[in-house]
C-alpha cells in the first residue's frame, strides 16, 4: 500500500484552498485526478480486523473526523446492539463500500436511504476507523464499573489548561482517518446516524494535514507554525518501542492489547507567533525550521545532543525549549505515538484565526506517560506563550476486532 506521497503532490490541485474550504470542497476534485501515484493513495484499502486497529500505527492518512459521543440508552443491550451495526458498516465503508447494502439509493424510495450517499464513486482512500471508551461509559449504567482500568484516569487540569466543557470528554470516541476529507466525514457521519437515539455527538473535530509521520516512509509534515512535527516519534517499524510504550499489557482482559489515547485541541496564537523573530522561534522549538535539525546538529534525524553548549557556555537547545522538555532524556525514556493534526476553524470573531494542532497520543499507560510529559510542557515550555489547550479527553482503546466479533466485545465478557 502506497501512502507516504507528500501533501504538496496530493493536494497540490487545490493548494491552500483544500485545508481552509472544508472537507465537501476538496471530494470531487480527488476523485477526477489522473496520477497513478495519487490514483494508488486513493484506491489503498486498510483491512479493519486485525490484532490491533487499524488507525494507530497505520501509515498517518491526510484528513481526520474526530467525535466524542455521549451514549443517552441506558440499556446494556442496546448499547451492544450499537456497537455490532457500526462494526458492520465500519468493515464496510473502510473496504469502499456504503454504510449499508444499497444504501443511497437502492433500497425503498418512500424511506430515508440508509447511506447519506456523499461518498459514492469515491474510492476508500485508505480509510480507517478506531474506537475508544472515555471513563464516563464505566458508571453505573451498563455494569461497566468493575471494567474500568486503573490506567483510565480522569486526566488532570494542567496548568494554564482552558478547556471549554464543550469540547472535552465524551462516554465514547471514534477517529476516522482518510487521503480523502469527505470519505473521513462520510464515516462518521453514517455511525453518528447509526446511533441516532441512542448516542448524541459531544464534540467533534475536522484536521485537514496530518502532524506526525508513523512510517519510515513518510516524509515529517509541518505544523501550523511552519516547523517540522513528529520527527522522533514512534514509527510502525520500531516493534519493540511500541511493545514497551504504546501496546497495553496490564489492567483487565479486554483492554490488552489495546492502547490508551489521549486527544488534546491545542490552539496556536498564529498570529502572535507570526510577529516572532525566526531565531526565537528555533530557540523555543529547539530545531531549524528549514531543515528542522535540532540546534547544534546538521540535519533533521541527527540526534538531538541535550549537553551541547553555544557562547557563554548556554546550551544550544535551551531549557525551556520544546523538544528538551517532550525528549525520552527528560522523561526518563518515555515516549508516546503521535498521530495529530493540523486544524483551522474559522476564525474567533476578533480577526485572528481558530487554528491549531489537534493532539492525538497513544501510550500504553497514560499515568506514566501522557501525564508527565504535559506536566513538564505546561509548567515549562516556552512555547505555552503561544498555544492554548482548549479541550481534552482521555479513552481506552481496545484491541483489533477478531473474525465474528464486534467492537469493543471483550468489554461485554
Amino acid at each position: 500500500m502506497t501512502t507516504g506521497v507528500p501533501r504538496r503532490r496530493l493536494l497540490g490541485f487545490a493548494g491552500a484552498g483544500v485545508a481552509l474550504a472544508g472537507a465537501g470542497a476538496a471530494a470531487g476534485a480527488f476523485a477526477t485526478r489522473q496520477s497513478p501515484e495519487v490514483e494508488n493513495v486513493a484506491a489503498a484499502k486498510v483491512p479493519f480486523r486485525g490484532e490491533v486497529q487499524a488507525g494507530i500505527t497505520t501509515p498517518a492518512q491526510d484528513h481526520m473526523h474526530f467525535v466524542a459521543l455521549d451514549v443517552k440508552t441506558t440499556s446494556r443491550d442496546e448499547l451492544i446492539d450499537l456497537l455490532k451495526q457500526w462494526t458492520l458498516a465500519a468493515e464496510r465503508m473502510t473496504a469502499g463500500q456504503e454504510a449499508a447494502e444499497n444504501g443511497a439509493v437502492g433500497g425503498n424510495a418512500a424511506a430515508p436511504p440508509r447511506d447519506t450517499g456523499e461518498a459514492l464513486d469515491l474510492p476508500a482512500s485508505a480509510l480507517t476507523l478506531t474506537i475508544g471508551f472515555g471513563p464516563s461509559l464505566f458508571d453505573d449504567r451498563f455494569g461497566l464499573k468493575d471494567k474500568r482500568p486503573e490506567a483510565l484516569i480522569d486526566l488532570p487540569r494542567f496548568p494554564q489548561d482552558q478547556l471549554d466543557p464543550l469540547r472535552s470528554n465524551g462516554d465514547i470516541c471514534i477517529q476516522a482517518c482518510a487521503n480523502d476529507p469527505q470519505v473521513a466525514v462520510h464515516a462518521i457521519r453514517n455511525l453518528v446516524r447509526i446511533g441516532f437515539g441512542r448516542v448524541a455527538v459531544r464534540w467533534s473535530q475536522l484536521g485537514f494535514g496530518r502532524t506526525s509521520s508513523t512510517t519510515r516512509s513518510q516524509v515529517t509534515p509541518r505544523n501550523m507554525f511552519g516547523f517540522k512535527d513528529g520527527t522522533r516519534n514512534i514509527k510502525a517499524e520500531d516493534t519493540d518501542l511500541l511493545h514497551d510504550h504504546v501496546w497495553a499489557t496490564d489492567g483487565p482482559e479486554w483492554i490488552r492489547g489495546g492502547t490508551y489515547l489521549v486527544a488534546r485541541r491545542i490552539r496556536m496564537h498564529i498570529e502572535i507567533w507570526d510577529r516572532t523573530s525566526l531565531t526565537e522561534q528555533e530557540q523555543i522549538i529547539g530545531r531549524t525550521k528549514g531543515e528542522g535539525a535540532p540546534l547544534g546538529q546538521q540535519k533533521e534525524f541527527d540526534e538531538p545532543d541535550l549537553h551541547v553548549r553555544g557562547a557563554g557556555g548556554v546550551p544550544l537547545i535551551g531549557e525551556t525549549s520544546h523538544i528538551r522538555l517532550a525528549s525520552a532524556e527528560s522523561l526518563n525514556g518515555v515516549r508516546i505515538l503521535r498521530r495529530g493534526y493540523n486544524f483551522t476553524d474559522g476564525s474567533d470573531g476578533l480577526g485572528h484565526l481558530d487554528a491549531g494542532l489537534f493532539f492525538l497520543g497513544f501510550s500504553r499507560d497514560s499515568r506514566t506517560h501522557y501525564v508527565p510529559m504535559q506536566q513538564a510542557l505546561s509548567t515549562k515550555d516556552k512555547m505555552m506563550e503561544y498555544v492554548e489547550h482548549t479541550g481534552s479527553a482521555h479513552f481506552a482503546v481496545p484491541p483489533g476486532v477478531k473474525e465474528g466479533e464486534f467492537w469493543g466485545q471483550g468489554l461485554f465478557r
